[in-house]
């Protein structure tokens, strides 16, 4: 997979940010279908960083209600990326 089809977004929230300052990890939503290599190769591609480690978590789909309307939330793929010592991603500075 070509890595902007395995990285959809970058994940902005406050943990993530506080995440990627003090520990450079880094938030991804990712393709379902992607593992842990892959993930890290598109990073690694993507930005010119080295990765150390990466951490996937599945985020189950969850039911919405309108009215008497049921849907579905679809599931989705996170992933958190720690980067070495010293690196980091221009994308989330200043955020």
């Amino acid at each position: 997979m070509h890595p902007y089809e395995v990285l959809k977004r970058p994940l902005l929230t406050e943990k993530t940010n506080l995440q990627s300052e003090m520990e450079h990890r880094y938030s991804f939503e990712v393709d379902r279908r992607a593992n842990k290599l892959q993930v890290k190769e598109a990073v690694e591609k993507a930005f010119n960083v080295q990765v150390v480690a990466v951490n996937i978590i599945n985020v189950p789909s969850k039911q919405r209600r309108l009215g008497r309307q049921v849907g579905h939330r679809p599931a989705w793929k996170k992933a958190i990326v720690k980067l070495a010592a010293g690196q980091s991603i221009q994308l989330f500075e200043g955020v």
